[in-house]
């Protein structure tokens, strides 16, 4: 990971300023400063200029606000892409073809919601929540089901030639 200096120190800001953001303090901060703000308009005489100090102090602050979230949110997204994925790649049953569903395009994403609509009113049709229509799935265990029953086959025969 070769990150520069600024990427470094921006991250570690970002951090710091999405944790302290979001948090009791900075709330109640918020709220303090718009208290005062009311409590000085009649000494401003509910001015222009008062009400351009509010008006300008939280444009800034949502200005700066929604790039922050924004960098908070899409690494938070990776993260959990990276953990779903990692899930989707250790359980054989799962199709690989799921793996970074994320980078697949609006119309592909909505061809699998589709598909994977259907195998839940099938399911449903079925009563049966736990019984799979995935026809990768489907084989694989017609797979697994013959080998054991070769594994099997082989057992008995070396238990009889032992015996």
């Amino acid at each position: 990971m070769n990150q520069t200096a600024f990427s470094r120190f921006f991250e570690s800001f970002a951090q710091r300023a999405t944790k302290a953001t979001g948090s009791s303090t900075a709330f109640l901060l918020a709220l303090a400063t718009v208290l005062i703000w009311i409590v000085t308009g009649p000494i401003f005489h509910y001015s222009d200029t008062w009400q351009l100090v509010i008006n300008t102090g939280t444009t800034i602050v949502t200005f700066l606000m929604v790039f922050l979230i924004q960098k908070s949110q899409n690494k938070d997204s990776m993260a959990m892409q990276i953990k779903l994925n990692e899930l989707i790649a250790v359980n054989r049953k799962a199709s690989n073809r799921l793996l970074n569903l994320e980078d697949l395009s609006e119309d592909e994403l909505r061809a699998l919601h589709n598909f994977f609509g259907r195998l839940a009113d099938k399911a449903q049709q079925e009563n049966n929540l736990a019984e799979s229509h995935s026809v990768e799935e489907a084989e694989e265990i017609h797979v697994e089901k013959l080998e054991e029953k070769h594994r099997r086959r082989q057992d008995k025969k070396t238990a009889r030639t032992s015996a």
